[in-house]
């Protein structure tokens, strides 16, 4: 559906694009007739002996200046370059001016169109051929036929049973239908668009019979509205009524605004009735009478408050039956309100996108000009997928020189665009309640990237409420929690925060309710510039700098709530720090102890990792009776915690990787409101109070890493808020009875806490000088764990666990869903495993006296037991339907795993490597059967080998390889199997570099990468096999491309050879094919072409033959030749966080 510009002066309602040779007489002139009568204004070039390259000016302005091109496709049409250049301008209007383009299949397929194939063939043969040295020109005339081709038309021989005067007649109809609607502009340049409208129709389900309503929530700029008019214009006439209701948060705001808005609903669906209501109440009424019979299409755009969803759609049963409602707002909460169907959450563009849609803005094209694409991605960067900020900045840079992009981007470290800002800031001014704008504004300042909880301790202690506060911005979506609960919000809403702070007073920081900036904090406590209006300071010193300030430099800053002096020193009395404090955050805080005068007294959460403190207060007088969140983490010089009478609210305590400490005080067992206490890695603890095992509402005890600590109270069961226990390599070897009480414990770690067996060094030389006093073994755990009834993670890694050391009711813990037993002795498990029925992880991994496996729970979904070399046989796994994920690397002794063969298609990633005993039958079938298991194992199967599989359609030595993507009629073209040889000179390590698989379509002249290809790659010596699917949509393939796949699995791994095979309806077909010899592409070199290949780095290959192949025509390129105008899309759906 097009999505024609108003704005555009016409000169043509029609242009039509033909061969003459073949249609001018016939077809073309009865459409041209029946056109006119219709009273459509049409252009038909009635030249038909055209001479010269170039077209002329009347028809480049015909072109340019007609609404809709009708492209009459015929047997002979690519046999004129005048009819393809034609092609290739109304392709380019299509995209600048919006020009609505409708392709007519006269007596031709589709297909041979859009792959260039019969007829079409053999006229570019000849293009070719004539056109050697200008190789370009004939990639533009494909690329315009693929892009005419896919659009919607109509085909003569599937339309009207072929009557040419019925079809001309419904050619019409159509026609005269797209001219008298009233589409919606959508945008300049609509990039990604498309999906994003799918995935929005996917929720519409129109030609249902119900009402649905559906959101498109989203933070402001991201799209909303651009999406809601596509969707407008794509269903436009399949509605009786429709209505586009713009901006009704802000237009509601005006006097009588809403009743317009009303009017406005009731005028656009009944259309001539003179229906006109005067107050909210009474448009209710007849928007429910009027609308209530009608199939309506109706887009509520930019509400902001639930009443303009009440007067304008408050129930279903004011529409008709198959209505369909589109609201767009930036708050959640309103389409929970309401009660909506669905809702789409707008989503950030990715890197191409981003790239491509700055582009167009900025340089007018969908890639940047060579000299400014490190530039233009920082700028795509620093706009964060954001839509309008990338139309806005690519405006703006336009046309400029490369100096003043520089500038731009430095202004826009310290001060946001003001046209973004201004977008943005409607979301902040729309919150009304000035505590949940302070909330927003000291996350954007000083909390991005802490603990949500942290937080709302924090600034409830400020009077903030901040539970209901974030609450409402996440709705909003200024503000989301990440991974680990942690805040984050998009930078630039974190700018536009910062500038509203920064806007009241720009040249007075002293003066800012916030300071944030290393620079000017450091000025305004160096020259003692703040005032009372400061209520927040961040400095963040580098850790060796030890940057020294005078504490007189707060005596104005009274109001301070929130102050962060990480390595920095105070030199002074503290009685001149704010005595509002609420946060205090002192990284490296130089002090041995507290001083006296620094009154904490409001303080909620204090940090001071890497202090120097000795003791945290030498004569403690001031009761912290607020203080809730205490953070001693690295402070190396702390022997003892303090005495916890002082801190009677204290909820969280951090003492992590205070290695000195060797006393915890025994006041600590007063604390009633202690949930969390963290003491990995203090190294000098032996032991914890007595006291300590009386906290009943401590959820979180972290032991880890205490390698001294070697023995747990008996008191220990008596701790029955307790969910989460780790005591990673730790001195206990045997953990109390009493454990099996905690009827809450979720977590139980224990790696690497090694009990003395029967069989140990030391229990043997005992038994040699003492043979009657031989010492008993000490089993870790009790015998029986009946009673943990909540358990889900158990981790007892390396813990030196015979086959007795296990209890034998292991199938009791009816809740574990992960179970890590790796490196142990062990050479069975309990036969109870199977009884665990909710377990999805088993982790054997270096298990290397264990044998054999009883059978296994079938809610399992990951097998982990890579070097069980004693391994012999497994269970059969064909009941196990879940299953995604089986590691059985270097598991020599395995011939076959049984069942394996029927779980495919459930399985993500198979590791197989070193299992050399493994029958070739078997490895065999499971190869053809993974082939045609389907898409779902994104990461492949790894397995011992050093060939390509005979039944693989092409096959090639290196890394890469080239082929046309065959075409089989009736056969639906699904994906491609791709399998590699691999090794490394370096042996077993697993490979964490990223994997890819790159398409080079020269077809469509594009480059697609998808990272990670798989994962934990096994690097080894010795070569081995990777199998894995890719499906046609991951990379845009269809039947008849010409292709380049490469295969990179990273540094110091080499592929050695590679093939591929298409796969139909989920099925291999096998041809006797190699690589077509004949084809050729030959491109010009180029200098912007090579430093494109440097860019996304990689290499296109030279042809399908070897190196020393000599004909250009044997392969696709010369040896120094690269195709032109290729854009590199990553695949969006394959990132990776780096953390």
């Amino acid at each position: 559906m097009a999505s024609s510009s108003s704005r555009h002066n016409w000169n043509f309602d029609v242009f039509l694009s033909f061969r003459g040779a073949d249609t001018r007489k016939n077809f073309t002139d009865h459409l041209y007739f029946a056109l006119r009568d219709a009273g459509i204004n049409t252009f038909k070039d009635d030249n038909e002996l055209r001479r010269g390259e170039d077209l002329t000016s009347e028809l480049l302005q015909a072109i340019q200046g007609s609404r809709i091109s009708v492209v009459v496709f015929s047997r002979t049409y690519a046999a004129s370059r005048w009819c393809l250049e034609e092609l290739v301008k109304i392709m380019e209007c299509r995209r600048t001016v919006r020009q609505l383009v409708l392709p007519i299949f006269y007596d031709v397929d589709a297909s041979d169109v859009r792959h260039q194939t019969g007829s079409f063939a053999e006229a570019f043969a000849k293009h070719e051929k004539r056109y050697l040295s200008d190789i370009d020109k004939v990639l533009k005339w494909r690329k315009a036929l693929i892009e005419a081709a896919n659009l919607s038309g109509w085909d003569l021989r599937n339309t009207a049973d072929g009557h040419e005067a019925k079809f001309i007649r419904k050619i019409v109809a159509e026609i005269s239908r797209e001219l008298n609607s009233t589409y919606l502009f959508v945008a300049l340049y609509p990039v990604g668009l498309d999906s994003r409208v799918q995935d929005v129709t996917s929720l519409l389900c129109v030609g249902g019979d119900d009402v649905r309503m559906v959101g498109i929530w989203g933070m402001s700029g991201m799209g909303k509205t651009t999406i809601a008019k596509a969707i407008y214009n794509k269903f436009y006439h399949s509605f009786e009524g429709k209505s586009f209701l713009a901006n009704v948060g802000v237009t509601s705001e005006q006097p009588d605004g809403l009743v317009r808005v009303q009017n406005q609903l009731l005028s656009d669906i009944l259309k001539a009735s003179k229906v006109r209501v005067c107050n909210g109440d009474e448009g209710i009424t007849v928007i429910q009478e009027r609308l209530c019979g009608r199939r309506v299409l109706v887009i509520i755009d930019g509400v902001d408050q639930l009443e303009q969803l009440n007067a304008l759609a408050r129930s279903r049963n004011w529409f008709g039956s198959g209505s369909r409602i589109i609201i767009t707002t930036r708050d959640e909460h309103l389409l929970k309100g309401i009660g909506v169907d669905g809702v789409y959450t707008a989503k950030e563009m990715n890197v191409s996108e981003s790239l491509e849609l700055f582009s167009w803005h900025a340089f007018r094209n969908s890639y940047p000009t060579e000299n400014f694409m490190g530039l233009s991605r920082s700028v795509v960067a620093y706009s964060g997928g954001l839509p309008i900020a990338l139309e806005v900045l690519g405006s703006f840079l336009f046309s400029r020189s490369m100096l003043e992009w520089e500038s731009a981007l430095e202004k826009l470290k310290r001060i946001p665009h003001d046209q973004i800002q201004k977008k943005l800031r409607i979301s902040f001014d729309a919150l009304g309640d000035n505590t949940v704008k302070d909330i927003f504004l000291d996350i954007s300042c000083f909390f991005i990237g802490m603990d949500k909880e942290n937080v709302v301790q924090i600034l409830d202690g400020c009077g903030l409420f901040a539970k209901i506060g974030i609450s409402v911005l996440i709705q909003r979506c200024l503000l989301t929690v990440g991974q680990r609960n942690k805040l984050s919000m998009h930078d630039l809403l974190r700018d536009m925060g910062r500038e509203i702070v920064r806007e009241k007073c720009p040249n007075e920081p002293g003066r800012w309710s916030r300071l944030w900036l290393h620079e000017e904090a450091s000025n305004i406590l160096r020259k003692h510039e703040g005032t009372e209006a400061v209520e927040g300071l961040t400095l963040k010193s580098p850790r060796l700098s030890r940057v020294n300030f005078s504490t007189k430099a707060f005596v104005m800053m009274q109001r301070l709530r929130l102050l962060q002096l990480d390595h920095a020193q105070l030199t002074g009395d503290y009685e001149y720090l704010s005595k509002e404090l609420r946060w205090l955050s002192w990284h490296g805080l130089p002090l041995k102890f507290m001083p006296k005068t620094f009154y904490l007294g409001h303080l909620v959460a204090m940090d001071l990792r890497y202090s120097s403190l000795r003791q945290v207060w030498k004569d403690p007088k001031q009761v912290l009776e607020k203080l809730k969140i205490l953070n001693l983490g690295h402070s190396h010089y702390l022997t003892k915690t303090p005495e916890f009478s002082s801190l009677p609210n204290l909820e969280k305590l951090i003492l992590k990787d205070c290695t000195s400490l060797y006393e915890v005080h025994q006041s600590i067992g007063d604390l009633n409101n202690l949930v969390l206490a963290n003491l990995k890695d203090c190294k000098s603890l032996r032991s914890l109070p007595r006291s300590f095992y009386k906290l009943k509402y401590l959820q979180t005890l972290i032991l880890s890493g205490c390698s001294r600590f070697d023995a747990l109270a008996d008191d220990l069961g008596s701790m029955e808020s307790l969910t989460t226990f780790l005591a990673d390599n730790t001195a206990i070897r045997q953990v109390p009875v009493s454990i099996v009480h905690l009827r809450n414990l979720k977590h139980l770690s224990l790696c690497g806490c090694k009990v003395s067996t029967s069989k140990s060094l030391p229990s043997l030389f005992w038994s040699w000088i003492s043979p009657g006093r031989s010492p008993k073994s000490v089993n870790l755990l009790p015998a029986s764990l009946q009673g943990l009834n909540s358990l889900k993670t158990l981790s007892l890694r390396y813990c030196n666990l015979s086959d007795d050391a296990i209890p034998k009711d292991l199938g009791s813990l009816s809740s574990l869903q992960t179970l890590e037993l790796d490196g142990n002795s062990f050479s069975n498990l309990p036969s109870t495993l199977g009884g665990l029925l909710k377990l999805q992880s088993l982790s054997l991994n270096y298990c290397t006296n264990l044998q054999s496996l009883p059978n296994l729970p079938t809610s399992l979904k990951q097998i982990y037991a890579m070097n069980c070399t004693a391994m012999e046989s497994m269970p059969n796994l064909s009941k196990i339907s879940n299953m995604e994920a089986l590691h059985l690397t270097n598991c020599h002794k395995l011939v076959e795993i049984p069942g394996l063969d029927k779980l495919l298609k459930s399985f993500r990633v198979i590791h197989l490597e070193g299992c050399n005993n493994v029958t070739s039958t078997f490895k065999e079938s499971l190869l053809q059967e993974w082939a045609m298991s389907g898409f779902g194992g994104i990461f492949g199967m790894f397995l011992p080998g050093n060939d390509i599989p005979d039944w693989f359609t092409f096959k090639d030595e290196g890394s890469s390889i080239c082929f046309e993507v065959p075409s089989i009629t009736d056969k639906n073209l699904e994906g491609l199997a791709i399998c590699v040889v691999y090794s490394s000179c370096i042996d077993q390590i697993v490979s964490q570099e990223l994997t890819s698989i790159t398409v080079i379509n020269y077809t469509k002249n594009i480059i697609q990468t998808s990272r990670p290809a798989t994962i934990d790659v096994v690097i080894s010596d010795e070569d081995h096999l990777w199998q894995g699917n890719v499906s046609k949509r991951k990379f845009n393939l269809e039947e008849g491309d010409q292709v380049e796949l490469i295969a990179d699995f990273g540094s110091g791994i080499d592929v050695k050879k590679i093939g591929v095979s298409p796969l139909y309806d989920g099925k291999i077909i096998h041809f006797d094919s190699t690589p077509n010899e004949e084809d050729s592409i030959v491109a010009d070199d180029d200098h912007h072409e090579n430093a494109f290949y440097d860019h996304v780095g990689i290499k296109p290959k030279r042809g399908f033959q070897d190196d020393t192949a000599e004909s250009s025509q044997g392969g696709w390129f010369d040896e120094d030749r690269q195709p032109k105008r290729l854009k590199c899309e990553h695949d969006a759906e394959m990132r990776t966080d780096d953390e």
